[in-house]
């Protein structure tokens, strides 16, 4: 409702000012999207719009206003504000597994990071397990070139995040920014993405900004506002952190170290190896030439077909006696959680997928064992005061669990 005030001849002031009332209309231009107001009486009427030209129908616009996510994006989920405007999933018909996936991934990333291919095909095993890789080593051993490598090996989005303590939430998730020209609020999509993510130094930001990577890494979607956003998948998160200085740092709380499948180390390459690294790197990086041997899609069907990886009845039993004494052992007071055992069950189908078996052996869950345990347990204060490690916890608990025998098919 719109008020139009005419003044009568001869009146100078707002008294004895007549009001005439106009009601209103509001419809949206089909092409350019812009409002075009107008009177009730013309409702039903074809107008050309005054923007585009374009001949649109005016019809009452009943709708609620909606949240325009740029095209691309493929964000679904309710809004607190109106209707969110989505693109439709693509419709793929259902491919055959390539079983050949992580030697092709393995060997492309060997022509950038040298000598660690242990570590590498241990960090694929986080990947194909659907979890996520804290990885703790000195600056300068590659830990972010390694997830570049992952990243373009397999041609996903990559994005790294450098935590600082200024850091905010809203700066890894995105927010929503008002748009004055087409009267909307857009959604305006931060690094957290991108298919893999690498949190550069992840102890130093605020525990406020480090729980933003929480919501993301446990249930691969972003809630900002309100609304919730899917993550495109294969989703990767891998975090770094420094060992050596802590000096204004925020070390990760146990609740957050839980949610990391692994904890990995690079370490410093050998003579030989540095000794290539250096030929390399004489006319370019290789990081630069890199291709994707992979697809994305590729990963996401070898990620499904792990889970069809069995693991036998004496396996499994071998897995939870493990997981079981790092909680009893006298030097730990808190040992493994259940995600801890389901962390490790799968790791271990992944191990298997990855060497081309559907069963998991006993060696592939004591191989996986510490990587995935050690940044999960707390020794007591004495322990450590012995200079106890929960890695030394973890081999003496390998040692003392008798391993099952099983027969391979």
């Amino acid at each position: 409702m719109v008020s139009v005030y005419a003044s009568p001849v001869g009146q100078g002031s707002r008294r004895g000012v007549a009001t005439m009332e106009l009601n209103m209309g509001r419809a949206r231009c089909k092409e350019c999207d812009q409002p075009i107001e107008f009177e009730d009486e013309m409702a039903g009427q074809a107008v050309a719009c005054p923007s585009c030209g374009y001949e649109t129908q005016l019809a009452e616009e009943d709708e609620a206003p909606t949240i325009r996510i740029p095209a691309g994006r493929k964000k679904r989920g309710p809004s607190r504000i109106g209707a969110v405007e989505t693109e439709p999933a693509p419709q793929t018909e259902e491919q055959p597994v390539e079983p050949n996936v992580p030697e092709k991934i393995l060997g492309n990333i060997q022509q950038v990071i040298f000598g660690k291919d242990e570590t590498v095909r241990l960090a694929l095993v986080a990947c194909f397990a659907e979890g996520h890789i804290l990885l703790e080593d000195v600056p300068g051993v590659a830990k972010t070139m390694l997830g570049r490598a992952i990243a373009q090996s397999i041609g996903s989005s990559f994005k790294r995040i450098q935590c600082t303590p200024d850091l905010l939430p809203n700066d890894v998730t995105g927010s929503f920014i008002f748009n004055p020209k087409s009267v909307e609020f857009e959604f305006r999509s931060g690094p957290i993405f991108a298919q893999v993510v690498l949190a550069d130094e992840v102890n130093r930001t605020t525990p406020r900004t480090q729980s933003a990577l929480l919501e993301a890494m446990s249930e691969q979607q972003v809630t900002v506002d309100g609304v919730k956003f899917p993550l495109e998948a294969p989703f990767l998160v891998i975090a770094t952190q420094n060992p050596i200085d802590h000096e204004g740092t925020f070390p990760l709380p146990e609740a957050q170290l839980d949610r990391f499948l692994l904890r990995l180390h690079l370490g410093y390459p050998s003579l030989g190896e540095e000794d290539h690294m250096l030929t390399r790197l004489q006319h370019s990086h290789p990081i630069q030439t890199l291709g994707a041997v992979a697809t994305a899609e590729e990963v996401c069907q070898f990620q499904q077909s792990v889970r069809e990886v069995e693991l036998g009845e004496k396996t499994r039993s071998y897995l939870l006696s493990l997981v079981r004494a790092s909680r009893d052992h006298h030097d730990v007071r808190l040992g493994g959680s259940p995600r801890a055992s389901i962390g490790l069950f799968r790791a271990s189908q992944a191990l298997a997928a990855i060497r081309h078996r559907d069963f998991v052996l006993p060696d592939d869950v004591k191989e996986l064992f510490v990587p995935v345990m050690a940044h999960r347990l707390i020794l007591r204060p004495e322990s450590r005061l012995r200079n106890v490690t929960p890695i030394n916890v973890l081999e003496e608990v390998l040692h003392q669990t008798e391993v099952p025998t099983v027969t391979a098919r």
